[in-house]
């Protein structure tokens, strides 16, 4: 039995669930989400910042980690570099990659020079650089889950969170870990990936981001 026949038995309402939860975790908006954990749930990371300065914090995330790949892809599919929005095969994720990994360490770069951004926040944005470079790499070999990754990344960093204990990370680890189980499901219903590069995905994003707060908080 072919993939296409496997697509083509789910119920297009389970595909319909599965694009819209795929549209929802973009890995780009995990950054996002993980930069609002941080500052308005968490409560020591923002500790005496007021909620005007959080937002320009998210505002920057947003800027930087968002708006400018997205234009960047809409850009180059404008000029026929790349075929899709999508970014369905290797060849279309290599520029995107590679801007990508300069908005990110830019970001790091950032919030690095930022006293009022903590350390945890810029351990996170230098592990989304750090895995999307190894993305770009692994993209020579075989097309790698970027949600997974995304994925990965949040669970990485949450675990980081409860390691330093200072915040009861139970509810927001089981969130993390559904939210995970139910993006990774939704990329094998729609055929994006095989496991094997949804579980190389994960592997990638927890990784970096353990590297990542080795370096920034050593």
């Amino acid at each position: 039995m072919t993939n296409e026949s496997l697509v083509l038995e789910q119920p297009p309402v389970l595909r319909f669930f599965a694009k819209v939860i795929s549209y929802i975790f973009h890995p780009l908006f995990v950054t996002l989400y993980v930069t609002w954990f941080i500052a308005f749930v968490h409560p020591d990371y923002f500790a005496g910042v007021s909620t005007k300065g959080k937002i320009f914090e998210l505002l920057k995330v947003f800027n930087i980690a968002i708006f400018y790949p997205v234009i960047t892809v809409i850009l180059l599919k404008a000029l026929g570099f790349i075929k899709s929005f999508f970014l369905n095969t290797q060849q279309d994720r290599i520029i995107p990659y590679i801007a990508s990994g300069i908005y990110f360490f830019w970001m790091y770069l950032v919030f690095k020079n930022d006293e009022s951004v903590p350390p945890i926040l810029t351990g996170f944005i230098l592990g989304v650089f750090l895995s999307s470079s190894a993305a770009l790499i692994a993209n020579i070999y075989y097309k790698i889950s970027m949600h997974a990754i995304g994925m990965g990344g949040m669970l990485g960093v949450f675990l980081v969170i409860m390691e330093q204990n200072t915040m009861l990370m139970t509810v927001p680890i089981s969130i993390a870990l559904l939210i995970t189980g139910l993006v990774c499901t939704s990329r094998l219903i729609l055929n994006n990936h095989t496991s094997k590069e949804i579980y190389m995905g994960l592997l990638l994003g927890l990784f970096f981001q353990f590297i990542a707060a080795v370096v920034v908080m050593s």
